[in-house]
């Protein structure tokens, strides 16, 4: 992808956003005196700003990026995220779990783990927590750089460790309401910048229904755009939502069946994130009263429920597009250094077409990817009949090159679409959210670390300016490691692929503790514990011995030995999750059964949901009720779900 030049305009907007989000940091500095206003917001933001807040936290690069991405790789089932993962899941977190969260006074989900069992599970919850809030913001400042780079040629690392620096500067002045409310504004900005771009790509493509025409060819080829190049689908694969699900894992993209969907991402994955994950947990928690906190969860729903439409239908356009030959559009390839194109560009100079797969090696071997072979004997043989100026040569060579960078797909598009003006309005909501995912993950770090962990064993009884300034350092901490994963989730080319499994050995086996926590009484810390450990352990164990289609053993799985192969990671990620929920689930069971209780039942009153009062909402308005309005919530999704079946 060639760097694009940005007019005065696009700089305008750019530059205009940052200094507005560094200025709502040093505004709210002022308001930062203790360590409950820099890493709790001491309780006081109304309902919108919370809910708004809620969504916008997720909505990262794992929703801009990873979402377009699985629309291109999987077509509409990437709904499923929304309408099976993430709507039934908010709703049973405002009903009944909220109530727990706010009502306990714990000022993270860590230390909920405290009053509810004993400090061995929080302390295990603390660091899982933090490594998964480190590559999650990693995943970010990743997606970000590589955005710099694809469209305006930033070096990568140059665009790292800037975007970064951003990001430190408003958090370290403003904490968590700084964050929050950058939030709220990144929530408008993404919806502005990204509304336009699939405007113009649906009406590029011909309409919905070309579009969905489009996509059966790819279905029914879709080794002619380097996806599942060993298997041909039915004609609806990438434009049903259930039906290829319900065929069976051989007959979708994603290479799942109904149970590991509804079972793997809609119970397991889905809970386990937005239930027991602290990053969107603390904006409620952050709500300035109880019915603000509940409500605060189904706020986001309503926007949450709708984002398919902005998020994931760029995704299935770029896969349309790629059928439609007079429309010139690839999905990206990877990055590749203009180093290696040099290279490979000077062998197809030298070459001929006699030799024609010595060079097809050769050149494969220089850019470092699987290439073509067909398109570079193409190239060869067009550059012997007539010379080929350099910038042909490499526009050919990138677009030989046998693999897909999905994470690519929504800059790609931004760069197709987007004249002066709306180019920096497109680049500043990707900036946004960027930032905004980055954001989210550092301030749900630096209490969980300052205070479940610092404060907890480290430095207990000091003084509450001494957490406040620990806090900041944690923040810059929580930066550089960020850094560091950013280099990690580069090896991944559908962030959507790697966040999934952070969340499956995180979240998936803390919902079984959670579950068996708030709603047993008889649940015991030493089950808990053991359980919980033995669920991350059982999420690694399954990821030694497993692996997805095309991928060699290492990094990606299998690296102890090869005993299952998936059809796809998204559909390695949903059972591991399924594993080791399953894991932490049956051994808390036993081990809790086994040990003595160490916790009467009025220690645990407001922690388990059988010795809790029950919330009696005889007061509010009806359209405040979080039960009533989480049944509406409900009815609107299967209505979507039966749409798009």
């Amino acid at each position: 992808m060639q760097a694009i030049q940005l007019q005065w305009i696009d700089y305008t907007i750019l530059v205009a956003y940052v200094a507005f989000v560094i200025g709502i940091g040093w505004t709210l500095a002022r308001y930062m005196k203790t360590s409950s206003d820099f890493l709790t917001s001491a309780r006081s933001i109304p309902t919108w700003v919370t809910g708004l807040a809620f969504i916008s936290a997720n909505l990262g690069a794992l929703e801009l990026v990873g979402m377009a991405a699985s629309g291109a790789k999987y077509g509409i089932s990437t709904a499923h995220f929304y309408w099976v993962g993430a709507i039934p899941a908010m709703i049973f977190l405002a009903v009944f779990m909220m109530p727990f969260y706010y009502g306990s006074k714990a000022r993270s989900v860590p230390e909920y783990l405290k009053m509810r069992f004993d400090e061995r599970v929080r302390a295990l919850n603390s660091v899982a927590f933090a490594v998964m809030t480190i590559f999650a913001s990693g995943i970010s400042m990743n997606a970000l750089a590589k955005l710099l780079h694809s469209l305006l040629g930033w070096d990568y690392n140059v665009a790292l460790w800037i975007s970064s620096g951003v990001v430190l500067l408003y958090v370290l002045k403003g904490g968590l309401t700084s964050a929050i409310y950058t939030e709220v504004l990144q929530f408008f900005m993404i919806v502005l910048g990204f509304a336009p771009v699939v405007y113009l790509g649906l009406k590029d493509v011909g309409g919905w229904h070309a579009m969905n025409h489009s996509l059966q060819a790819v279905a029914l080829n879709p080794s002619a755009i380097y996806l599942n190049p060993s298997t041909n689908f039915a004609a609806n694969a990438w434009t049903s939502a259930w039906q290829p699900v319900l065929a069976g894992p051989a007959h979708n993209p994603m290479g799942v069946d109904w149970f590991a969907m509804i079972f793997g991402l809609g119970f397991v994955l889905s809970f386990g994130y937005w239930c027991t994950n602290f990053l969107v947990v603390q904006r409620a928690m952050a709500a300035k009263n109880m019915t603000a906190a509940r409500n605060t969860p189904l706020v986001a729903a309503v926007p949450k429920m709708f984002f398919p439409f902005l998020v994931i239908v760029p995704g299935m356009i770029a896969a349309a597009l790629t059928t439609l030959p007079d429309k010139g559009y690839r999905i990206p390839p990877p990055v590749i250094s203009q180093a290696s194109y040099d290279k490979a560009a000077a062998i197809v100079e030298n070459a001929s077409p006699a030799d024609a797969a010595a060079t097809v090696t050769s050149v494969g071997d220089a850019l470092g990817k699987k290439v073509d072979a067909e398109k570079i004997t193409s190239l060869v043989a067009a550059n012997a009949a007539t010379k080929l100026s350099n910038a042909d040569i490499q526009k050919g060579l990138y677009n030989s090159v046998a693999e897909n960078d999905y994470d690519g797909v929504i800059l790609s598009l931004v760069k197709k679409y987007c004249p002066p003006g709306l180019l920096g309005l497109a680049l500043t909501a990707l900036l946004a959210s960027f930032m905004s995912g980055m954001a989210g993950n550092v301030t749900a770090f630096n209490t969980v670390f300052t205070y479940d962990l610092y404060q907890a064993y480290f430095a207990p009884g000091r003084s509450d300016r001494h957490y406040f300034l620990t806090g900041k350092v944690i923040t810059v901490v929580g930066i550089g490691l960020s850094i560091g994963a950013a280099y990690f989730a580069s090896m991944y080319n559908n962030c959507m692929d790697i966040i999934q499994l952070v969340f499956g050995f995180v979240n998936a086996p803390l919902f079984a503790t959670f579950l068996l926590g708030m709603f047993w009484k008889r649940t015991t810390g030493t089950g808990a514990f053991i359980g919980l450990f033995c669920g991350i352990g059982g999420s690694a164990l399954f990821h030694s011995m497993t692996i997805a289609q095309g991928n060699l053993p290492g990094l990606k799985g299998g690296y102890v030995k090869v005993l299952s192969v998936f059809p796809s990671e998204m559909a390695q990620n949903f059972w591991l999750a399924a594993f080791a929920f399953i894991v932490c689930l049956s051994l808390t069971l036993v081990i809790s059964l086994a040990t003595s209780r160490t916790k009467t039942d009025a220690e645990l009153k407001g922690l388990v949901y059988s010795l809790t009062p029950k919330i009696v909402d005889n007061n509010i308005p009806v359209y405040q009720k979080p039960a009533v309005v989480g049944v509406v919530l409900l009815i609107v999704c299967v209505i979507l779900n039966l749409i798009f079946w």
